[in-house]
């Protein structure tokens, strides 16, 4: 018999990549990369150049198919597998990523008549316009007592589906009332796959206030936002709700032969980036922290009952591995942050000193800042780059670092921000831990666990936990593969079951980073200083950071 394969699909913030997984033990056979041609639309619209306002950030549906068409031939043509052997396919994708549909299924933004009105784009998760719906949102929900507020950690983000839907109804309400549909980029993809349109639980249910007993919110809530709200439900979001593992259908003959497979390939339903992770590092039982670390951290916990814990992105019964609620938080900037740094902050001897030893800016760094010892550069910075998703949920904070002198050099600050990073990650232990869902290992993937090594040490320096790595470079991939096999089923040489699958495929290097004693007691004390300027700034003591974005909104008006 035949060696059998599934292709996992990787959304990302600015590529799409396509691994080729051998399903007897996860081996990935072959692997391809696919950059957006229009990357992240947070300046002006395509063709027409229309200016997109503050915190904008869209992208081309069309970039989704493009990772289809190229990425999943080259992969194929790398391997010379032969398509018959190829089961399943899954995808996972950052969310809430969102877009309007005509009743055909097609995005409002292909219609020349829609496509030069913003609103008629996907947004991207990083989309934060929406804030004053969330906003208001959060304010209404907290008074009238809605159950599902406590389930999000107390607030609802601007980067999820109610939101980004209420600011196209506000500010665009002829798109709102074309559309069809507002789907998930996941969902929208998977049906251009097999001409059915499903949506997933994962992204249902942290994106879109879905629960597995109560459904969505109810329409008086709705109502109490917008009367024109009222109806959403069954409308725009009508759809069913599947679990993750669900064969969504086929794919189409046009699709298969874009993507060099055979028609009828079981595909998966949509998945989110992360949560595709969790399995994909063998991670299926409580007490296990999975860090998904790139440009942004989402952390992935599973637990037995449903607590309450501040700040978190939310808890979805069957959200990540079925028979657990799965726990998730995040934090909106990360490895976006050590970019902006080399990107914008760095001398140019830097750059002349990493190019004469034949190195990339952020290896200099690393190798510079890790001759330091915790605490010596004297700095401490706050991670809100890109504002806080969790534990404050608030994206009009800022990032702030303090401390410095007329000898603090470029390294040291790397090395501050590579901490605070570490700092925001311990803030959200501490929140699960404290209430019950208990955190005692972690688990890293995604690009920075396997490029920066300091950066690791320091995580589990300031956590004071032991942290295991994936040993793929692509474990959101490789668990969009996993539930790919399970779409297929066992009949078909796939799984019955995630956690079958993750038995069999997942794996986790040898080498784990261990805290270092002497400096997880240095970090202990920095972490306390991090946390009083965490509540001064981010509870309400001082709201500078928000009153000088007004302000800078005010001059750039």
């Amino acid at each position: 018999m035949s060696k059998k394969y599934a292709i996992g699909v990787d959304y990302g913030t600015e590529s799409g990549r396509a691994v080729l997984v051998d399903l007897a033990d996860g081996t990935e056979v072959a692997e391809h990369v696919t950059p957006y041609p229009h990357g992240v639309i947070d300046e002006a619209l395509p063709e027409s150049g229309i200016k997109l306002g503050h915190e904008w950030a869209l992208q081309h549906p069309n970039d989704y198919l493009e990772v289809l068409k190229r990425s999943v031939p080259a992969v194929m043509q790398e391997s010379g597998v032969n398509p018959d052997d190829v089961i399943g396919i899954g995808i996972d994708f950052t969310a809430c990523t969102m877009l309007p549909v005509d009743p055909q299924g097609e995005p409002l933004c292909f219609a020349p008549e829609w496509k030069d009105n913003p609103h008629s784009w996907v947004k991207l998760w990083k989309h934060h316009a929406a804030q004053d719906e969330a906003n208001r949102l959060n304010q209404i929900a907290e008074e009238r007592g809605e159950a599902f507020l406590p389930r999000y950690g107390g607030k609802i983000s601007s980067e999820w589906m109610f939101a980004k839907v209420w600011q196209i109804l506000d500010e665009a309400p002829d798109v709102y009332e074309k559309a069809d549909l507002f789907l998930e980029a996941t969902d929208w993809v998977v049906s251009q796959m097999t001409g059915t349109i499903l949506r997933n639980s994962c992204t249902a249910g942290y994106k879109s206030i879905w629960h597995k007993q109560d459904g969505y919110p109810a329409a008086e809530f709705l109502k109490a936002l917008d009367p024109r709200l009222e109806t959403l439900i069954e409308t725009k979001l009508r759809g069913e709700v599947v679990p993750l593992g669900t064969k969504a259908g086929g794919l189409t003959e046009q699709m298969a032969a874009h993507m060099g497979l055979r028609p009828g390939t079981a595909v998966a339903v949509g998945n989110v980036d992360a949560h595709a992770a969790v399995p994909g590092v063998g991670v299926v039982t409580p007490g296990k922290l999975v860090m998904a670390m790139g440009t942004s951290i989402c952390h992935m916990l599973l637990g037995t009952k449903e607590q309450r814990v501040e700040g978190m992105c939310g808890v979805v019964e069957d959200g990540i591995i079925p028979g657990y609620l799965g726990y998730e938080a995040g934090q909106s900037a990360v490895g976006d942050i050590f970019a902006w740094f080399v990107e914008q902050c760095v001398p140019a001897y830097v750059h002349e000193a990493a190019t004469k030893e034949g190195v990339n800016v952020h290896v200099w760094l690393e190798k510079q800042a890790s001759q330091y010892r915790p605490g010596e550069s004297g700095l401490l910075a706050l991670d809100w780059w890109n504002g806080n998703r969790s534990i404050l949920v608030d994206t009009e904070l800022s990032g702030l670092m303090l401390g410095y002198t007329l000898q603090t050099k470029p390294e040291e600050m790397y090395r501050a921000l590579l901490e605070a990073t570490a700092y925001g990650t311990r803030t959200i232990i501490d929140a699960f831990h404290s209430n019950g869902v208990e955190v005692h290992e972690l688990y890293a993937c995604g690009g920075l666990p396997q490029k920066n090594r300091l950066l690791m040490q320091i995580y589990a320096d300031v956590t004071n936990r032991e942290i295991k790595i994936a040993d793929s470079k692509q474990t959101p991939a490789l668990g969009a593969a996993m539930f790919g096999a399970v779409a297929a089923g066992s009949a078909n040489g796939g799984y019955d079951t995630i956690v079958e699958a993750a038995q069999k495929m997942a794996r986790v290097r040898e080498e784990t980073f261990k805290p270092i004693k002497e400096n997880a007691e240095i970090y202990e004390k920095l972490y306390q200083e991090y946390r009083l300027l965490h509540d001064y700034f981010g509870r309400g003591a001082n709201d500078v950071m928000k009153r000088l974005k007004s302000i800078r909104d005010l001059a750039r008006s």
